[in-house]
């Protein structure tokens, strides 16, 4: 598991977001410490604004944030030193990259973050850059909407104008980044292409976070995620292998192309993805009208040794594997096999592939490597993986979109041999 880590210089990283408001930083901050984490990277999301509130309350006039209101810079000043004193000691107790999530707009400020985590561990600024008067408007009214900052206010106009205000302010004495390591994303939540620029960026971890960054985008759409129809060794209740379906998984094959039919009618650019074994091909064959890609990378956990055997089987015969997986299911590594941390490694290309996507996808895969892609949608933790429950016959929409991820459910029909996968 260490080697998800990279090279010790990388281990402790602090990613400090600079941008005007409204300009999607706390929705990166979200999707990079969710990456992060879900990679296996001990992350934390601090947010600015949060202590703010705390410390200053949430009735704030724009005029708080004037720049030559010296009572408003030192007091937003020390909430931002107060979060990264707590970032920095959270790493001290073993915490690798925190995420200081703020406007950070003035050189000052940046210089300020730099000098407290000197020789503690490395900076990156992520700047965001929006020049879409359409995007930012949207931003603008959902920001208002969405923060404690205006939860009293119940004149949404009057406090979309003061948002506004407030923006006008922090437009006065914004200094875009040029020193240090610097990624900045220019245009990029459009949904148009964009920019990325890099600056003095090396080593592992900040090498995945640029190539996680160039391909995120806002473009709402649906992934539907759904294990194959019942299987025979499904049926015989035995690990992996590579049967057809039954005849209930048959059943679930035809209500699943009905139903994908239906639901992406209007999308005719979605595409199915299956893995390379036959009972996820077989499963996506009555669904017409859209390309299907085989994926490697999406086939079942590879249980080594105890491959085509009943966990009554394993129990009897390898006593002491059974018991190894028994406590600690996430790092079990079957014998000549693969553990849950070896399937979510390689499914990071499908999760770059599915951010990159801009059209739904529908993944047809097992219970192993959804469990794996469904924690980093859901931000859940490693240890709670293998736990997840992904039942037979059963859709799982996730919207991707502005406001995060939402879920929804769908049972095509009941599963009767429901336990029998790994």
């Amino acid at each position: 598991a260490d080697q998800m880590y990279g090279p010790k210089e990388d281990r402790k990283l602090v990613i400090v977001l600079v941008g005007l408001p409204a300009r999607g930083k706390t929705f990166t901050a979200a999707k990079l410490t969710r990456y992060l984490r879900w990679l296996g990277h001990e992350t934390k999301h601090f947010n600015v604004g949060k202590y703010r509130r705390l410390k200053h309350g949430t009735n704030q006039t724009a005029d708080f944030f004037r720049g030559d209101n010296k009572e408003g810079v030192e007091a937003r000043n020390e909430v931002a030193a107060l979060a990264m004193e707590d970032m920095l000691s959270w790493m001290e107790e073993g915490g690798q990259v925190g995420i200081c999530d703020a406007t950070n707009s003035t050189r000052s400020r940046r210089n300020m973050l730099m000098k407290m985590a000197e020789g503690k561990c490395k900076i990156i600024f992520v700047e965001t850059i929006c020049n879409d008067q359409d995007v930012l408007e949207r931003n603008i009214r959902l920001k208002v909407q969405q923060s404690p900052d205006y939860a009293e206010q119940t004149d949404f106009e009057a406090g979309v104008r003061d948002f506004k205000e407030r923006l006008a302010y922090y437009e006065k004495v914004y200094e875009p980044v040029d020193e240090g390591s610097y990624i900045k994303m220019i245009d990029m939540v459009s949904g148009n292409g964009g920019q990325l620029q890099i600056n003095n960026i090396s080593g592992y971890l900040p090498g995945r976070i640029v190539f996680f960054l160039v391909n995120c985008h806002l473009t709402p759409r649906p992934i539907l995620l759904t294990r194959h129809g019942e299987s025979l060794d499904n049926v015989r209740g035995r690990i992996g292998g590579d049967s057809s379906l039954s005849e209930v998984g048959e059943v679930y094959s035809r209500k699943l192309a009905s139903f994908v039919e239906k639901r992406l009618k209007s999308e005719r650019t979605a595409s199915i993805w299956t893995s390379t074994l036959q009972r996820t091909i077989l499963t996506a064959q009555p669904i017409i009208g859209f390309p299907k890609i085989q994926w490697r990378a999406l086939d079942e956990i590879n249980a080594g040794v105890c491959d085509g055997m009943t966990y009554d089987e394993v129990k009897k015969n390898k006593p002491e594997e059974y018991e190894s997986r028994r406590k600690d299911k996430l790092r079990y590594r079957y014998p000549r096999g693969e553990s849950y941390l070896d399937v979510i490694q390689r499914l990071e290309p499908v999760i770059i592939e599915l951010e990159r996507q801009r059209a739904p996808v529908v993944v047809i895969a097992h219970q192993a490597v959804l469990r794996s892609l469904y924690a980093y949608f859901a931000d859940k933790p490693l240890e709670e993986v293998p736990k997840i429950e992904i039942p037979l016959h059963t859709i799982i929409e996730i919207k991707m979109g502005v406001t995060g991820v939402e879920e929804k459910r769908y049972k095509l029909m009941d599963a009767v041999n429901p336990t029998a996968e790994v």
